[in-house]
């Protein structure tokens, strides 16, 4: 098997796996129990993203992994473009769509934090356009967490599927002046991009600038996002991945086809922000608490705290941010939609580290991976290495990983902390009822965990090539395993399977 695909151009070399105290206290010497936890899953999510860019047939993910002030994870897989097959890298911008929101947030709160505005003003002390409108008795806060009652893209919204322009500023005011308030303020949770195009007309008339000049001056220069701007123009450094149509829409075995990209005039506020997974993830650090390049602590708690709850299960909305609990932790960040992206950003600012996963496919399941490989980061952390004796213990558990295959498909051996792991690198939720393997001698797992349709009770065996590699294990069922990409070269060998694959 060849990752040909899949082009790395930012990782970390390895480094000892660490337990302890959370990131927030490291750096005294302290031993890192989450840093650690996040570089392991990093380094499996790594492999395993390369398996689902083949199983979901996607045109590309991009993805990165951020640990404190450092980018962990930074890897590309697939093609920006279908039709020129261009590869895709971690260069590339990707439209990160409703993630404009919190960037959005986040410079109100800088211009609330300054006194330019404050969260309870009215719109209508800022939007004259409103002062005829039930809208103008709404508050910049109402519109934050999306409690304003606002159309979310008023009577056609068919600039979605570029039959004409996203609307511009007087569009804006024009739609937004009569008609756009649907439900009464604070009555619910109603998402919505006009409303977001409102708090971008707020924003300039608060800050006095454009809103992709504030963008910069405020946000995207101080954190050192080179490759993040307001919206797709001419002003944008870099090359846009290519956006494509969704398999639903496709005849089967018909090509995806590719979209083309526009400008979001007045809405860019709510859904125009391009960047890359890493400048995401460089994004969400801003965002830890205990860092003031942006907001004070307590503007980002304001941010990071639910201003509705359960508006889907397990996600509250805060301001300008999603709220969600993954297995028991608590994390924040945003997701995106744009035709021809899915993207989906979390991060969890206590223990200060992100997620951030990008596609160019209309049906991208950018959420699913990221929450997985949030996921993979509480089970590393179920079982941490003794920091007494880390080194030994993750060379010991270390020789028994590696991916291997068989006529079944494939298994991926995984240290995670201190324990071993056996996944199906092509299932989507690797860590619903994980099956994990504890050493008895240098060649032989026992198998716990699962569910009874596995396993469980019976063990690992290893062979051993003369150079200590894995030459073969007999895993799950008892059935032969061999290294994947020996075995898959030996089997593309093949015309067809009559018995046993000849690895010699």
């Amino acid at each position: 098997m060849t990752h040909d695909d899949v082009r790395e151009t930012r990782t970390d070399e390895a480094v000892p796996a660490r337990t302890g105290t959370p990131p927030s206290a490291a750096g005294n010497g302290a031993w890192d129990a989450v840093g650690a936890a996040v570089r392991d899953a990093a380094a499996y999510a790594e492999q395993w993203l390369a398996v689902q860019h083949r199983v979901h047939d996607l045109p590309g993910i991009q993805v990165a992994v951020g640990l404190g002030d450092d980018v962990v994870l930074s890897r590309a897989y697939g093609v920006a473009d279908v039709t020129t097959g261009e590869r895709l890298t971690p260069e590339h911008l990707f439209r990160v769509a409703s993630h404009s929101k919190t960037f959005t947030a986040t410079l109100v709160m800088q211009l609330a934090e300054s006194g330019a505005l404050r969260l309870d003003d009215r719109l209508d002390a800022w939007l004259e356009h409103l002062s005829a409108s039930p809208l103008g008795g709404a508050t910049v806060r109402d519109l934050l967490g999306h409690g304003a009652g606002v159309s979310r893209d008023s009577d056609d919204g068919d600039f979605w599927q570029l039959v004409g322009p996203f609307p511009d500023d007087d569009a804006l005011r024009r739609i937004t002046a009569v008609g756009a308030d649907v439900l009464p303020v604070a009555e619910r949770f109603k998402y919505s991009n006009l409303g977001y195009g409102l708090l971008g007309l707020v924003v300039e008339a608060a800050g006095g600038k454009s809103y992709a000049e504030l963008l910069a001056a405020s946000v995207t220069v101080p954190l050192g996002l080179d490759r993040t701007g307001a919206d797709w123009d001419d002003s944008v450094t870099g090359t846009l991945a290519t956006g494509h149509t969704g398999r639903a829409t496709s005849r089967p075995g018909e090509p995806r086809r590719p979209i083309a990209p526009v400008p979001t005039g007045a809405l860019a506020p709510a859904t125009g922000v391009c960047s890359t997974a890493e400048d995401m993830v460089r994004f969400a650090a801003g965002h830890y608490l205990g860092d003031t390049r942006l907001l004070s602590d307590a503007a980002k708690r304001r941010m990071q705290r639910p201003e509705w709850a359960g508006v889907r299960p397990d996600e509250d909305y805060g301001l300008g941010l999603i709220v969600a609990t993954v297995d028991g932790r608590r994390t924040v960040g945003h997701s995106g939609g744009f035709p021809g992206y899915i993207t989906r950003t979390l991060w969890d600012p206590a223990d200060r580290f992100a997620v951030s996963v990008l596609t160019n496919a209309i049906d991208g399941p950018a959420t699913t991976l990221a929450t997985t490989v949030v996921r993979l980061v509480d089970l590393a952390a179920t079982v941490p290495l003794d920091p007494r004796t880390a080194a030994r213990d993750t060379e010991r558990l270390d020789r028994f990983t590696g991916r291997f295959a068989n006529l079944w498909g494939l298994m991926d051996v995984v240290r995670l902390g201190g324990r071993l792991y056996a996944f199906d690198p092509t299932a989507t939720d690797l860590t619903a009822t994980p099956v994990h393997l504890t050493p008895e001698d240098d060649s032989t797992l026992r198998i716990g965990g699962g569910t009874g349709y596995g396993s469980p009770g019976e063990t690992f065996r290893y062979t051993w090539a003369q150079d200590g590699s894995v030459r073969s294990v007999r895993a799950g069922s008892s059935q032969t395993m061999h290294p994947a990409d020996a075995y898959v070269d030996a089997l593309a060998e093949r015309s067809e399977v009559t018995g046993a694959i000849d690895l010699a």
